[in-house]
């Protein structure tokens, strides 16, 4: 079995956060999860989260998904280890890997690589090593004729050993077994008065077990953040990673300027995606479609061809040769069918948009089901709530919505129906029908003359004033 222990208690104190350092974001996506889908990614499930300072936060986000343990004393990473030990005594058979819940870009090829030299040199203990231009404030990795011989940290290194690029990552697979047995045999006999994991390597080799060292190709596995500015480095080198993989794999960018992409994203290749365009969480965007300039997609689907000009989505999907925008707000739940349009200053939440309709300009269409070729005049809507109560429209296949109609839900407009401009329907329009609802003119003589009268008198004063 192989275990992993994240030990995820720092408080992180110059974030000036409520919440675990490990849930700050990078990218929009917290660090613990960067972590965890690195693990998923490398097939290592048997996963147990320690957290510390406010852990419910953490518990929450966890939510059952791994075990966690609480470590109420901080005191030092090799009593967060122990306080996980009963989870690794559950299964003793194998590696463990311990990992700082603050390092966001390990890779799950670093974690697949490393355990199998770990395996193939049969070390109790591998470090997990990365060689960086400016080591300064990391242990320095010493190594032997057969392995590691130790960790030397920054303030205890001789200025032969401080010239040594080559550095912990804070990240360790043991052997399970030996583990549990060189736990108990921690000290807290340094000037913190903690328990250091890193100690288990002395203590390995001075019983004649085997350190090792794998030096991980990433460099970057070792960026973690303490402060704010900190987070800001971390966002700014994940983003242009981010930006480096999609451009590899064929997605086209004229400029990067303002454009943020979620590590969880897929964007096919020759997608365009335009300046000042953010794309979060588990967005998919088919070849050929264009996003942006300024749009920003949540958890959306979009299919190819289309394109998304100022578009605000969350939680939506477009189909195929869609075209939407500018100014365009699809809510979540939103269905945008082939061939759809759905032009500017439009609110979508709740709906499906079926193939060839248009929804042009200044609309909103709430908790609806429209059919194909369907076309909304300008400034119709959906009345779907009315104060507790949310229902839903049908408007049918070929269907011709008139300017400033407006649906009162629940109500059904038939196939081929047509709503007269200014209509409020509140009752069926059945298939092929006109609907009008709206009262015959009536002129008041006068009236405006009276009801305008402070209006009219400030229009002859500006007259006056600069004929």
């Amino acid at each position: 079995m192989t275990n992993a222990v994240i030990l995820a208690g720092g408080q992180g104190k110059r974030m000036r956060s409520k919440k675990p350092k490990t849930l700050t974001e990078v990218l929009g996506k917290p660090i613990i999860d960067w972590i965890l889908s690195a693990f998923d990614e490398a097939g290592i499930s048997n996963i147990c989260v320690v957290t510390g300072f406010a852990h419910e936060y953490l518990d929450e986000h966890l939510a059952n998904r791994y075990k966690t343990v609480f470590q109420s004393e901080r005191l030092g990473t090799g009593h967060a280890v122990m306080t996980a030990a009963e989870f690794l005594s559950q299964s003793p058979e194998g590696e463990t890997i311990i990992f700082n819940g603050d390092a966001p870009f390990i890779d799950s090829g670093t974690l697949k690589a490393s355990l199998e030299y770990h395996r193939s040199a049969k070390n109790a203990v591998t470090v997990i090593t990365a060689e960086v231009d400016d080591p300064q404030g990391y242990g320095r990795i010493l190594r032997g004729e057969d392995g590691i011989r130790g960790i030397r940290e920054q303030k205890d290194c001789t200025p032969e050993e401080a010239a040594i690029r080559e550095i912990n990552s804070g990240c360790f697979w043991f052997d399970t077994k030996a583990l549990l047995e060189t736990l108990p045999k921690l000290s807290r006999n340094n000037a913190q008065g903690e328990y250091y994991i890193t100690d288990a390597i002395e203590i390995l080799l001075s019983e004649g077990k085997r350190a090792g060292a794998y030096a991980a190709p990433n460099q970057d596995i070792v960026l973690s953040a303490n402060d704010r500015a900190g987070m800001l480095a971390l966002n700014e080198t994940a983003r242009k990673r981010v930006l480096q993989k999609h451009l590899e794999n064929g997605v086209e960018m004229i400029c990067t300027d303002g454009i943020i992409i979620s590590p969880d994203a897929e964007i096919a290749p020759e997608a365009k995606i335009l300046p000042c365009t953010q794309i979060w969480g588990r967005c998919k965007i088919g070849a050929g479609s264009v996003i942006g300039p300024n749009s920003q997609l949540r958890d959306t689907e979009v299919g190819e061809r289309s394109t998304l000009n100022a578009v605000v989505a969350n939680r939506a999907k477009v189909g195929s040769d869609c075209n939407i925008g500018p100014f365009v707000q699809l809510r979540p739940d939103a269905v945008i069918k082939d061939f759809a349009h759905v032009g500017d200053f439009v609110e979508i939440k709740n709906s499906v948009i079926g193939e060839g309709t248009s929804v042009s300009h200044f609309n909103y269409v709430g908790d609806s089901d429209v059919g194909r070729n369907v076309n909304f005049g300008c400034g119709s809507l959906t009345a779907n709530y009315d104060g507790s109560t949310k229902s839903r429209c049908e408007i049918g296949d070929d269907a011709f919505i008139g300017c400033n109609t407006n649906l009162v839900a629940p109500v059904k407009v038939g196939r081929a129906a047509y709503t007269a401009a200014g209509s409020t329907i509140t009752k069926e329009v059945p298939d092929g029908a006109l609907g009008i609802a709206r009262n015959r003119q009536e002129n008041k003589d006068g009236f405006a003359e009276k009801k305008l009268s402070r209006h009219l008198e400030k229009g002859k004063k500006f007259r006056e004033q600069n004929d």
